[in-house]
This record gives C-alpha cells, structure tokens and sequence, in this order.
C-alpha cells in the first residue's frame, strides 16, 4: 500500500480499535492470535509465559523506535526461525458512513511487520509493502505513538516513569493528550527563530566583514576619487599649461611688434636725419665751393690789381727816372698814380675779401666735414637700426611659427584657457600633482566597481539586519502568543487531570496534586506529582521519598486522571500492580474499571500476572501459558468465568 494510501484522517473519524494479534515465529511463540476488543482487555498469567512478548509485539509492530534502540530485531525472531511475522487486524467498518482508516475500503485493515534473522525488516498494509514512516503517519493521525509510554507503559516503565525529568513528564503527557502540536508550534516558531538568529547572526558576520571590506574599499574608493580629481587637475593644468606658452609667446609676439614698431619709428627718425644731414651736407659743399670759387676769384682779382698796380708802379718808376716828362705823359703819369693807388686800395679790399672768404672757407670746410661726420654716423645707425629690425622680424616669424605650433598643441589639450600665471608656475603645480598621483598609482579603475559592490552589498545586508530584526521581533512576539496558548491549553487540561488525580487519590486514602513547574521557561516547564498517604501532607514523588508501591499507585492514579484526555484509541500498561500490597492492587483495580466505563469506545490493554476477580465483569481476560517452551493464548470469556 502506497503512501497516498496511508495519508493523514481526518480528526472527526471513527476510532480504529485492534480486532486481533497475530504472532508467527515471534519471542516465544510459534503461532498465536489475541483478540481484543474495546473496553478492558486483561492479559494475565504466570511469570516468564510470554505476556509481556504480547505488548512487545504490538510495540514492534507499530514502529516503536525505543524497542529498536534496546534491542535487536533479530533477537526477537523464534529460535531456529528465519522470519518472524506480527500482524495487527484494526477494526475498519464504516460508522456513520465512514471508515476509521478511510484510505482502506476493506472492513478490517491489516498491518503487519516482518522481521529477519539478518536484522532486516518490512512492513505490510493491506498486503502491500508501505515505508515505516508511512506507518507512523498514519498512527499519529488518530493519535498512537508506540514510543509514549503513557499510551504503552511496557514492564518497568511504571517505575522509570517516577525517574524521569519533569520536562520529559510534561511533554509525554503533551503528546498523549495532543497538547503536542501546541509544543510543536512553539517549538517551530524557535526553529523559525533560532534559524533567524543563526541567519541574523550569519549575516551580521557578513555585515561586519563587508563594513570592514566596505571601509577599506572606501579608503581606495577615496584614494581614486583623488587620483581622479587630480588627474582632472592634472588634465586641466596640461591644458592651462599648452594655453600659458601660447599666452606667453603671443605676448613675446606683441612685446616684439611693438619693438619692431619703435624701431621702424627710430629708422624711419634715423633716416630723416640722414636724409637732413645729407642735405645740409650738400649745401655746406656747395657753400664750400661757392666760397672756395669765390675765394679763387678774388685770388685772380687781386693778381690782376697786383699786376695791373705793378705795371702802373713800374711805368710811374720808369717815368720817375725821366727828368722831364712831357706833359702828354704828365697827365697819363698822373693817371696811373691814381689808378696805382686806386688799385693799391683795391688790393687792400680784396685781401680782406680774401682773409674773410678764406675765414669763411675754413668754416664752411669744418662744416663739411662735421656733416660728414654726422651723415656717416647716421648712416651707421640707420644700417645698425635696419639690421637690429630685420633680426628682430626674423625672430618674430621663428615665434610665429613656434607660436603657431603652441597654438596647435594647445588646442589638442583643450578649449583656450587664460591664465594670469607664467608657465613655470603652471609647472610647478603641474609637478607637485604629478609627484601625488605617483602615490596613487597602485590604485586603479576596479576600485569603483568593488566599492560600489561591496557598499551595495553593505546596504542589502543592512536592509536584511533591519528585515531580519523586524522578523526577529514578529516572531517573538508570535512566540509569546504560542507559549501563552500552550500554557493556557496546558493549564485547562491538567487543572481537569488534577482534579480526577485528587478524587481518585482520595478513593485510596491519599491525597495530592498534578503541577504544573516552570510554566514561564518553555525548555524547563515540567511536570511534578504530589502525594501523601495515610494523611502524611503530600510531598514531591520521586524513587526515594515513597515506597514502591506507594509509587506504583500514584503513578496509576495520574495515568487514570489522564484517561479521558488522552488522543489514542489504545492504551496497554504492563504490570502496573508492580510493588503494590494487595489493598492497593484491589484499589486500583477497581479504578481501571471505573475509567473503562467511563470510556467504554477506548481499547485497554491491562497486563499483570494475577486474575483480579474485580475485572471479571468488564474484560475480555486473556491467559498466557508456557508449553513445551512456547507460549499459547487461551480467552476466557465472562461466561466461562462465572460458570
């Protein structure tokens, strides 16, 4: 039978009670088949006959687990045998128009589990092999957990349940009852929260390793933002710089025009002054030659006085030495005195022309040579001027074209920039941002993708710490509101156990109370009884204070007060007269038929080695016998009984 077969009931479904057990090759008994039916069923016999195998049977074939742990499947197959077979018959027939066990159509539903002298094992249902994980699905669905000793208290547990920790006490009772989904539910809420804080914790881990990578990467993220201003800076000043020597030579440019300009003014100055000088120059010389030819004129006139006076002082000597001129030539004598001495005077006239022209001469001679002078130191300073002017144009065409160049450079850095500085102190910043970029060369591009991953990172995680936290606080609060629930459903229910607990006790002689401990610490709530016989106040129950029997009849009372909570169709308790002297054995007895009345749908199962006549009226007595080294089953009805 598959899974699907055995998926979980409804709640509101018939019980499903055990028709029969059947034992093959099981412990002692070869083959057996127990019947059962709702209400009491008493198991009795003596010691060793195979009773307690019964109750073992059903645990095993139900997947009890603790039966697994303590001992070996194999142990349990007959001697001599190699498969062992047990076989559960639950009554399926349909109340109301519905099955106990609704995935089966068949009026009665068979488990069974095999096991093997090689420690394997299987189980059956309805014939068809199912996973034990299916089976305890289905069990739990109407509430019977093998495992519980409170719905099956095998040989002994009756004692350890005394020993247990009231926690382990409290969540038996939880289970039996079916509080355990309450348990459950907190405890799946701390699940939920203990992997939220292991999660929170995981990602606050996260969170501090991406701050500290987060504030590394933002040292480098900090270290590139600089590298980048500065090679902004750097980019900015290599524009500034190519536009500075641009500036710089087109003022060099300006600075020469304007000398070329004041040097052509000078020229063109120098060159007007040449040109005076050469004029002036020219009328000195024809000055000069004007009195120079004056100066020869007056040299030929004064010859000519001088001869003509010579020639008349010769004739006036020649006639002096006549002794009688005649008078023809006393007159011409007297003539040439006159002319003699009008030429004498003339003579004078003109060496005094003479000395005033050769004065005149001298000057006009050293102006001559003073304009000489100047004309050719002009000329010397035009030439000087002109040559000084031709080299300054030659140098203004070499700025022109290192300016053109500049020009050119300067537009492939960047827009025209203008700056006030000189190139040199653009340099020296260029310099200085050179020398702190070169400390930041170990920096490079990835830096902004790593920082804005790692920032990116940081404040996801952040946004999940504040997600995580804000869950945190839901959750514990749906926590508080679970455990509340839990307690409030705990306390209802065991406020009702200790009340049967007490009426039972008082039945006995005896009295106490079921407790709730620690109900504030979820981990460390438990359970405690108390009880005090023969009107001793009642007192904590552990395995010191109490007597055996004072244990095993306490223990009994609570099982009895717990009855009518408890989820599972089928309760079965081994020796639960254990230590007991026969006024509490008897006491007892008649409390389990009065809690069988009281629940006369639910199936018990009762083994002990003593037939209690108290019993007769309500079980179905089943006696376990030892023959030959196997054990049989005999059912003795209430009719055999009494007859």
């Amino acid at each position: 039978m598959s899974s699907k077969v055995l998926r979980k009931v409804e709640e509101a479904r018939p019980k499903a009670l055990i028709e029969e057990i059947i034992l093959e090759n099981f412990m002692s008994y070869e083959y057996a088949r127990i019947p059962l039916k709702a209400g009491l069923n008493l198991v009795c016999g003596p010691n060793g006959a195979g009773k307690s195998s019964i109750l073992l049977a059903l645990s095993v074939a139900l997947g009890q687990a603790h039966t697994e742990r303590s001992r070996r499947l194999s142990d349990l197959v007959r001697r001599g045998e190699e498969t062992a077979r047990i076989t559960i018959l639950f009554d399926n027939r349909p109340v109301k128009g519905r099955r106990p066990i609704p995935s089966s159509t068949s009026d009665t539903f068979r488990l069974t589990r095999y096991l093997r002298r090689d420690g394997t094992y299987w189980f059956e249902a309805d014939y068809r092999h199912v996973a034990k994980a299916d089976v305890v699905r289905l069990l739990s669905s109407f509430g019977v957990n093998p495992d519980n000793m409170l719905i099956i208290m095998h040989q002994g547990m009756v004692e350890q349940f005394t020993l247990i920790p009231p926690e382990q006490r409290l969540q038996l009772v939880e289970e039996a009852v079916g509080l355990h989904p309450y348990r459950q539910r907190v405890l799946e809420a701390q699940t939920r929260l203990e992997g939220l804080l292991s999660e929170e914790k995981s990602v606050g881990k996260l969170l501090r390793e991406a701050e500290e990578n987060l504030a590394y990467w933002k040292t480098q993220h900090e270290r590139y933002q600089r590298k980048l201003q500065l090679a902004e800076q750097r980019r900015r000043l290599e524009v500034e710089l190519a536009w500075a020597h641009v500036s710089k030579l087109e003022a060099q440019l300006e600075r020469m025009v304007e000398e070329a300009e004041r040097l052509k003014r000078r020229l063109d100055k120098t060159f007007a002054k040449l040109e005076e000088a050469r004029v002036f120059k020219r009328k000195t010389f024809e000055d000069f030659e004007k009195v120079k030819a004056a100066l020869k004129s007056q040299s030929f006139e004064l010859l000519r006085v001088e001869v003509e006076r010579a020639e008349g002082e010769g004739w006036l000597k020649l006639a002096g030495k006549l002794e009688v001129l005649p008078e023809s030539l006393k007159a011409q004598a007297e003539e040439f005195r006159e002319k003699v001495k009008a030429l004498a005077s003339k003579a004078l006239k003109v060496r005094e022309a003479l000395t005033n022209l050769e004065a005149e001469l001298d000057g006009v001679r050293d102006r001559l040579v003073e304009a000489g002078a100047s004309e050719k130191l002009l000329e010397y300073q035009f030439k000087e001027l002109e040559s000084e002017l031709k080299r300054l144009y030659r140098e203004m065409e070499k700025v022109r074209e290192d300016l053109e160049i500049a020009r050119v450079e300067a537009e492939k850095a960047g827009p025209r920039v203008y700056t006030d500085r000189s190139p040199q102190e653009v340099a020296e910043e260029l310099k200085t941002v050179n020398i702190h970029l070169s400390t930041l060369s170990d920096v490079s591009g990835r830096v902004e993708k790593l920082y804005e991953k790692f920032r990116s990172l940081y404040e996801e995680l952040k946004g999940k710490i504040v997600v995580l936290e804000e869950n945190k606080r839901k959750l514990l609060e749906e926590i508080d509101v679970r455990r509340e629930v839990w307690v409030r459903r705990l306390e209802e229910v065991l406020s009702k156990v200790n009340q049967s607990y007490q009426r039972l006790l008082s039945t006995i002689g005896a009295r106490g109370e079921v407790r709730l401990v620690n109900p504030q610490s979820f981990e460390k709530a438990g359970l405690e009884l108390t009880v005090g016989f023969h009107g001793a106040p009642p007192v904590k129950l552990d395995a010191y204070t109490q007597s055996g029997g004072e244990r095993s009849t306490t223990i009994m009372a609570f099982l009895l007060a717990l009855q009518e909570h408890v989820a599972s169709p089928i309760r079965a308790v081994d020796e639960f007269d254990v230590h007991m002297d026969p006024k509490n054995r008897e006491a007892v007895a008649r409390l389990i038929v009065e809690t069988v009345r009281e629940n006369p749908e639910t199936q018990y199962i009762v083994i002990t080695p003593w037939h209690h006549p108290i019993f007769d009226e309500e079980a179905r007595v089943i006696v376990v016998q030892k023959v030959g080294g196997k054990s049989e089953v005999a059912v003795v009805e209430g009719e055999a009984r009494s007859g």
